[in-house]
């Protein structure tokens, strides 16, 4: 019998993260996020509708157009992402995020790299590739450790 090789901490706390996407709300991106504190999971986030919203799976996105870096793009501005998701499933339920690791399927934004940094958490792994390095500088200036693990798909 093949034994399949046993996965580090990192893959297996991102595969939970892309099972937690599978939730998602999103008609255009599926995104998961797994708080890990000490290496327990203490909050799950997935991208979608506040609570009592409608989603856009059932209603249709909600688009505006964002200008970010010159570049003008339509974004939904209904959903929260599961980076904002995790954290606030943090404060609701009064579970300290402080000196956590937060895997997310995607690249943190601005807003999320800011989220992350004043809610204590001292480590990002993500997946994307980053098509925009701010995040990364604010992360960086905050002492916030940020690591790209590469998928499977991408291997």
């Amino acid at each position: 019998m093949d034994k399949k090789p046993r996965p580090s901490w990192d893959e297996y706390f991102m595969q939970i993260a892309e099972d937690v996407a599978a939730r998602s709300t999103c008609n255009s991106r599926h995104v998961g996020s797994v708080i890990v504190v000490e290496r327990r999971m203490v909050a799950t986030g997935y991208n979608g509708a506040p609570h009592g919203m409608p989603h856009c799976t059932d209603v249709g996105c909600k688009l505006v157009t964002v200008t970010e870096n010159g570049e003008s793009n339509e974004k939904c501005d209904r959903v929260l992402h599961a980076e904002q998701n995790a954290i606030i499933q943090c404060a609701m339920h009064g579970v300290p995020c402080k000196g956590a690791t937060i895997y997310t399927t995607a690249r943190p934004c601005r807003l999320c790299a800011k989220m992350i940094a004043n809610a204590g958490i001292r480590r990002v792994v993500y997946c994307d590739e980053p098509s925009d390095r701010e995040p990364f500088e604010i992360l960086a200036a905050a002492g916030v450790e940020a690591d790209r693990l590469v998928s499977a798909k991408e291997k």
